[in-house]
């Protein structure tokens, strides 16, 4: 059968993060690799799926787009329509794809911000579109303006925006996204934003979609899920922990052409956790703005990610950038390490049992730049028990210079 495969599917492997999480399992590592909690979501929206289970609903749920347009006028002051401008896709990664497949042609350019979550990559070749990346300069990750003007073209349809960003957890600025959307207007792009991680801010941030700014709405389609801010996710390889369910909101006509790819490749998200997803919903602002679940607190997730920061930096990590947003840290090797990031987390499951992404896999263009082999990406969504456990992991590779054990 190998000799069958398509091209595109030979292209296709697996991706550091499910390797490694494998391996984890396989050795029984601590897993910082994933982004996914280890602790339970909220009773209400597990007792709202069970109810939906029990009383048979099996049809799409209205509701939803009902309540998404009332968050989007709520939240960013936009007007959508819940009857044409909303599709509900199973998570935010088909949303993606399908917003993906509704605009892009064969040969049409679109630019991406490196690093970048790799899901991205994969969804713009299956369209026969042209990845084009544009870097963010380490270590705070800023975006330079006149690279980003250089990188559009006539070719260039759209620009991916990941805000709150997948591995850095930088937020993008209201300048920054005054910049993107200049861009945009100029070379009449659409902007296809990864809002997944809207609700996690930290330190007083907040998340702006580029949808409020003048002109954008009208050229954004907007992709997020329930995973996130309501600890519904679960890792790569036990997929059936997922409860799959996210949206697009575009202009009409895009999320009429999103609706329908969806309907030809998995027909409908689940209806129970549609079910649960409306219950979600409808939770008052106070939870979105404090994110007030069993563990998932907003101030609980700044305190995990300040006991990963300091933990990261006793074994000789450099954070130069603290996360703004969403559930990783970033983080380079110890200056004298001369260890790839791979080498480095294959060191460190077999020495300390704890399993981490390493950086490579989010970068993308110039394989010349040193850094992009230099870091490692950090989950820190996880729960105090599973912390401490790490740090204590971490713990054993210093000897009493306070120098880790794996080798340089």
């Amino acid at each position: 059968m190998e000799g069958k495969l398509s091209s595109v599917a030979k292209n296709f492997t697996p991706s550091p993060i499910q390797e490694l999480s494998q391996l984890a399992q396989r050795c029984n590592a601590i897993n910082l690799a994933e982004g996914f909690p280890d602790f339970p979501a909220p009773p209400c929206i597990k007792e709202a799926a069970v109810s939906a289970i029990n009383n048979d609903f099996n049809q799409h749920v209205q509701g939803i787009c009902d309540q998404l347009a009332l968050k989007m006028k709520k939240t960013h002051g936009l007007d959508v329509n819940p009857l044409t401008d909303i599709a509900i896709c199973c998570g935010q990664t088909e949303a993606f794809a399908a917003a993906i497949f509704s605009i892009i042609n064969q040969g049409d350019e679109v630019l991406l911000f490196d690093p970048c979550y790799e899901t991205y990559e994969g969804c713009i070749t299956l369209a026969g579109g042209i990845p084009v990346y544009v870097a963010l300069e380490p270590p705070q990750w800023t975006l330079d303006p006149e690279k980003l003007m250089r990188s559009f073209t006539s070719r260039t349809k759209a620009i991916v925006l990941n805000s709150p960003h997948n591995p850095t957890g930088k937020v993008f600025s209201r300048d920054e996204l005054e910049i993107i959307a200049k861009g945009c207007r100029r070379w009449d792009c659409v902007a296809i934003t990864d809002e997944v991680y809207e609700y996690i801010t930290y330190d007083n941030q907040k998340h702006e979609t580029i949808a409020k700014l003048p002109g954008m709405q009208e050229r954004t389609i907007i992709t997020s899920s329930l995973s996130k801010t309501f600890s519904v996710t679960g890792p790569n390889t036990k997929a059936s922990h997922r409860w799959r369910i996210g949206w697009a909101i575009a202009p009409a006509s895009a999320a009429s052409a999103i609706r329908n790819i969806h309907i030809r490749i998995t027909d409908s998200a689940p209806a129970p956790f549609q079910e649960a997803a409306l219950t979600a919903l409808r939770s008052p602002i106070e939870y979105f703005e404090t994110l007030g679940g069993v563990g998932s607190g907003r101030m609980e997730y700044e305190l995990k990610r300040d006991f990963c920061m300091k933990l990261l930096g006793s074994v000789g990590f450099r954070i130069q950038f603290k996360p703004q947003g969403s559930l990783f840290l970033f983080a380079e090797l110890p200056k004298d390490c001369l260890l790839s990031d791979v080498e480095y987390v294959e060191e460190l499951i077999k020495q300390a049992g704890v399993v981490v992404v390493p950086g490579r896999g989010f970068f993308h263009g110039n394989e010349s730049c040193k850094y992009q082999k230099r870091y490692i990406r950090v989950a820190f969504c996880k729960s105090e028990a599973t912390l401490n456990a790490a740090a204590q992991k971490f713990g054993e590779l210093i000897n009493a210079k306070a120098c880790p054990k794996i080798l340089y």
